[in-house]
């Protein structure tokens, strides 16, 4: 009852804000946010709209079998920022683009455009409910099997909420309920840490000496090239990640756009670019403390790091504040991430699919349908997932996101035009082939591709695209 009355409490926060925020919406406060979000607020708000559920759940759980190696791909995500917010932001101000996938049109063709738009709705919809599925599954879990409610039932209802706060103010809304959200996620997290310090009997240079000494510490793998952990492979594909899942993804790009200026938006991504090893750091150290408080107790690990967390959250171990502060937590983290989704995949089928970016009836109509095919891919989700959460999102990342990597390198880097028809066959082409190049690799060789078969899936496409480049130049 404690998690369903916090729950409950929680959405009421969100529905006030959308009345407030929702005044006089129409498209272009749905789409844009009519052009005047504050930057710093922009900022905030995003880290905890990237970081979602499965960082709070997931990135704790993984100093169980890779110590804090995620930290090199943290790194790398700073330059990633970067190089969004200086090579990919300046184009997409200076086009005035609403979505980011009409520059494709401009530079490739109609059926680039529309390829660019199909893959971002499949990679969008995949991650956003692989990381949604987390919060469904934990109050499931913890709260809702005892009273006998199924499991679809639980997935409607949480999207139905979404949907509710989302469908008038659309991103301006966005903007104040993840600085909310970012807000209330922060504060769990660190009141949680202080707690299990307190389990533990540390005080705060105590429990920083203990994460340090412990062998789950380990950040820096540089010593074996063949492990999925070696530095160089995690660095270079958290460079990649940010600039695909951020500068070439609508969700993570539309709040960056209702920014008043180039330079705000500037300031507020690589604002939140820094923001992600500090925030990282502390949920990967959580995971240290967690195992060195199960060794204490003499509690045997759970089989997965997605458990770790829960195990001592949800269960009421660490108290019952502590269960409030988890479900606050973790919902904050989920519904940030999946409302800006939901509102993307909206905006994004609007204006790119179906070339309607003024029919506002349209635009209710579309967001019911996004809500329930959101409602389909979660419970799709349950049926084929048995990894960690994040590294299946990463995976997916790999195979959804690689084309549309290639095709705006092609667009950025070069100045030939491409046979546009064709595109198509070579976007879905290119991950087909790193499906084969990857299972032969790990027949073979017995390499597995990890975060880095991004970058080869980029790599075939922008080759795919010239070889169907045309003479003729820009």
């Amino acid at each position: 009852m404690i998690i369903l009355l916090t729950v409950i409490g929680y959405f009421a926060v969100l529905m006030l804000l959308s009345r407030i925020t929702a005044r006089r919406a129409d498209n272009d406060t749905f789409f844009r946010g009519n052009r005047r979000s504050p930057w710093y607020m922009v900022a905030f708000g995003m880290v905890g709209a990237s970081i979602s559920g499965v960082t709070f759940v997931s990135v704790p759980g993984m100093v169980m079998t890779s110590g804090m190696t995620y930290m090199q791909t943290c790194l790398g995500f700073i330059l990633g920022y970067m190089a969004v917010a200086f090579v990919l932001l300046p184009v997409y101000y200076r086009n005035r683009l609403t979505t980011i996938y009409s520059f494709l049109h401009d530079r490739l063709g109609s059926r680039s455009y529309t390829t660019g738009a199909a893959f971002f709705v499949l990679s969008k919809m995949t991650g956003a409910a692989a990381r949604f599925y987390v919060v469904c599954i934990i109050l499931q879990r913890f709260v809702l099997d005892r009273y006998g409610v199924p499991f679809p039932l639980t997935v409607v209802v949480m999207v139905a909420l979404i949907w509710l706060y989302t469908r008038r103010g659309g991103i301006k809304t966005l903007v104040w309920t993840d600085t909310f959200q970012t807000l209330c996620m922060f504060s769990a997290l660190i009141l949680i840490i202080l707690q299990v310090m307190s389990q533990l009997g540390f005080s705060a240079r105590e429990a920083v000496q203990a994460v340090m000494a412990d062998e789950g510490s380990r950040m820096f793998v540089f010593d074996d090239w063949v492990s999925r952990q070696n530095f160089w492979k995690q660095f270079l594909s958290g460079i990649f990640i940010v600039v695909v899942m951020t500068g070439l993804d609508q969700d993570m790009m539309q709040k960056n756009l209702t920014c008043k200026t180039l330079r705000d938006a500037q300031k507020d991504m690589c604002t939140y670019g820094f923001a992600f090893v500090p925030a990282n750091l502390l949920f990967l150290s959580l995971g240290v403390l967690l195992t060195l408080l199960a060794a204490q107790k003499g509690t045997p690990l759970p089989a997965t790091g997605d458990e770790l967390l829960p195990m001592f959250a949800a269960s009421g171990q660490l108290g019952q504040w502590v269960v409030v502060l988890f479900t606050v937590g973790i919902v904050a983290a989920s519904f940030s991430s999946a409302d800006s989704a939901l509102t993307a995949l909206t905006t994004s089928c609007c204006v790119d699919l179906l070339r309607r970016p003024d029919d506002e009836r349209l635009r209710r109509r579309v967001h019911v349908v996004m809500a329930a095919v959101f409602v389909g891919f979660i419970l799709l989700f349950r049926l084929i997932n048995s990894s960690s959460v994040i590294d299946a999102i990463y995976v997916m990342c790999g195979y959804t996101y690689g084309p549309l990597l290639g095709l705006f390198a092609f667009s950025l880097f070069t100045r030939r035009r491409v046979r546009d028809r064709f595109v198509p066959y070579v976007a879905v082409a290119a991950p087909l082939i790193c499906f084969a190049i990857d299972t032969a690799s790990t027949h073979w060789l017995h390499y597995r591709f990890g975060y880095e078969m991004l970058m080869v899936n980029g790599l075939l496409t922008f080759l795919g695209l010239w070889m169907l480049r045309e003479q003729k130049t820009l």
